[in-house]
């Protein structure tokens, strides 16, 4: 009898500890109208049991691909089921999962479970969409530790000015019953935060912020101002979509992540935009989407670590 495809953690561990299904899952989701070659896009394949793969029966180069091939996982001596595992605790834990948890998880050492984690967050990235129409919110906060939880030296070494100034901008556009973008920005000043708000928003919209200067002069926009020294709410006029949705961030790099380095910080990004834009589906629903964005998708650890230059 065939095993329906997993909706929770449990059935997860169990379908996915058969490497057939593992092959299948993926399969169903790259290739849905059947495997197809990824080196030159042949339909003309042969499954080799022995081998776990595919064999393209056109005469080029590397004829021969598993599931894994031009996806995150490519070239990784993980197994696909501690692979699907930890992809599963990244996509569903409303607050994240930190390497630690994954390594102690799926018996991985941290530094794999943080590479791991990483190529993972990959796949959830954003692609570029259409503008965003309607009610939109606009607004913008400063990710860093707090100096009060930090070791008297690495405060003296990292803390030199008061405010967000050894702090990382990153500004969030979210459209009222839809979805949420987020980006790292250099400053909050007026060209960085309207620049964002014009490749993201359709001019005539109603764009709602709080009462920072910088976002003066977006005129082509319905643009109404909330200022927090008096209320949080006039009506329609807030942000607390956004504020919301800070709040949830915040949570999982303070709670879960505990410290995250500026360079790393637009992956963190993804990661709580994917949750958070895809939350009323169901855990299997969520996983499968997530699935379906691993190909053609790498990152190595020498991009990760800063040694090359990220692409």
């Amino acid at each position: 009898m065939e095993t329906a495809e997993p909706k929770t953690l449990q059935e997860a561990i169990l379908y996915f500890a058969d490497p057939a299904n593992c092959r299948k899952y993926l399969a169903a989701r790259r290739w849905p109208n059947g495997v197809v070659c990824p080196r030159c896009g042949s339909d003309k394949v042969a499954f080799l049991e022995k081998y776990n793969r595919w064999q393209c029966s056109a005469t080029h180069a590397a004829r021969q691909f598993t599931s894994k091939t031009g996806t995150i996982f490519e070239d990784s001596p993980i197994s696909l089921d501690k692979w699907l595992l930890a992809m599963w605790q990244v996509v569903n834990c409303k607050n994240g999962i930190s390497s630690y948890e994954i390594h102690r998880a799926i018996g991985v050492t941290q530094k794999t479970a943080w590479f791991m984690d990483h190529r993972i967050r990959l796949a959830l990235g954003m692609e570029p969409g259409p503008k965003f129409t309607g009610e939109v919110e606009a607004d913008e906060t400063f990710i860093g530790g707090k100096a009060r939880n930090m070791h008297a030296g690495k405060r003296a070494r990292r803390i030199t000015g008061t405010g967000g100034k050894d702090k990382t901008a990153v500004m969030g556009i979210l459209e009222r019953g839809g979805k949420v973008r987020t980006s790292v920005v250099p400053n909050r000043k007026r060209k960085a935060l309207q620049a964002e708000v014009r490749k993201h928003v359709e001019a005539g919209s109603a764009l709602y912020t709080d009462a920072l200067k910088s976002y003066e002069g977006l005129n082509e926009f319905e643009h109404q101002v909330i200022d927090h020294a008096a209320s949080y709410v006039d009506g329609k006029v807030h942000t607390n979509g956004l504020e919301n949705f800070w709040s949830l961030l915040k949570r999982g790099i303070s709670g879960t992540y505990v410290s995250v380095e500026p360079f790393h910080l637009f992956r963190y990004l993804d990661e709580q935009a994917y949750r958070y834009n895809n939350r009323k589906l169901t855990d299997g629903e969520r996983f499968s989407m997530a699935v379906a964005g691993i190909v053609g998708k790498r990152v190595t650890f020498d991009e990760l670590t800063g040694k090359t230059a990220q692409a």
